[in-house]
């Protein structure tokens, strides 16, 4: 009886050691996230910005990860397929590289969408930023940011600004310095900042707001001059230029950016995971250089100060949307 007993002792001081093992050994078989590679969607051609900052991702991301990052191109309506292609994968392998409008205004600028991207994307990590320049002919009158402005506001409608097309940053940027500085310019759009530059050095138009690449490479060659950068303060991107806050245009922060974002769907800790990522890539020295080449000032944020900007960035553009009754369908 006694050996039976002991024998009985032995087998369940096995089974003991052995159940937990077997549950260790099960937990460090289940997939981790991404068990797949990672598909990183675009809404522009190669060779844009968006694509040029998502091809610099894809490898140090891949190399993190575990897993390869494949850039994928689907083109159209200023990125908006693309965020919507995101919005809706369900395979937890796919996220977008976006600008701030498929991220902010887009549903308030098309009701039509079909994607809401305050509900449907969730917010990774804001990569970089840029202020935008206002730029006139070089020949502009006003010796000063702030005489140039009073000319503007003596213009009236006379004058005219032209952007890449309606409902874009520097169509909505400048219905927001109007309303800031009482200019009543008159907005002329075109198929893109090539056209806008050219039209500006023609004389067909006063002014626009451009890109810092675009329009530092005007500014050198003495075509264009540079009235003021739209960000709060100054930018390390033109660190010779002043801002519009300088000037004395109050409460006017407008800058284009891209982000990284995924479905909502996607789960929290790969979320949580892939934005540490992303943010900790975004800041290395070489990727921060990369980035300032192309044009951006690195943040590199959470998911959390992303979501933020993206509030205040859509609380800010969607009231002129909806003041000026401005739609793109």
């Amino acid at each position: 009886m006694f050996k039976l007993v002991r024998l009985i002792a032995i087998l369940l001081s096995v089974g003991a050691f052995f159940t937990p093992l077997k549950a260790q050994t099960g937990a460090q078989a289940t997939p981790t996230w991404p068990s797949q590679p990672l598909r990183l969607v675009v809404g522009f051609p190669a060779g844009t910005s968006p694509d040029l900052t998502a091809r610099a991702f894809a490898e140090p991301l891949a190399k993190a990860l575990g897993q390869p990052v494949l850039v994928e191109n689907k083109v159209g309506a200023a990125g908006n397929i693309a965020a919507d292609f995101v919005a809706k994968a369900t395979d937890n392998h796919t996220i977008g590289l976006m600008i701030n409008g498929n991220m902010t205004i887009a549903k308030l600028l098309n009701p039509k969408l079909p994607y809401d991207p305050l509900t449907e994307l969730a917010p990774i990590s804001l990569i970089g930023v840029s202020p935008l320049v206002l730029c006139a002919p070089a020949s502009a009158a006003g010796a000063s940011a702030e005489e140039f402005l009073a000319a503007a506001r003596a213009g009236g409608n006379r004058w005219n600004y032209g952007t890449p097309g309606i409902g874009t940053v520097g169509h909505l940027g400048m219905e927001l310095l109007k309303a800031k500085t009482g200019m009543a310019a008159v907005h002329v759009p075109y198929p893109g900042y090539p056209q806008v530059t050219t039209a500006m050095i023609g004389g067909d138009l006063q002014l626009s707001l451009l890109p810092p690449a675009l329009a530092n490479a005007q500014i050198k060659a003495g075509k264009l001059r540079a009235v003021g950068i739209t960000a709060g303060a100054r930018s390390a991107l033109v660190p010779d230029l002043p801002s519009l806050a300088e000037a004395g245009v109050k409460d006017f922060n407008l800058e284009i950016w891209n982000a990284v974002a995924a479905p909502q769907s996607l789960p929290k800790a790969a979320a949580a995971r892939l934005s540490a990522l992303v943010a900790e890539i975004s800041r290395s020295p070489e990727m921060r250089q990369k980035l300032f080449q192309q044009g951006w000032q690195v943040v590199g944020s959470s998911a959390e100060e992303l979501a933020a900007r993206v509030r205040l960035d859509t609380a800010q553009l969607g009231n002129i949307i909806t003041t000026q009754g401005i739609k793109v369908e």
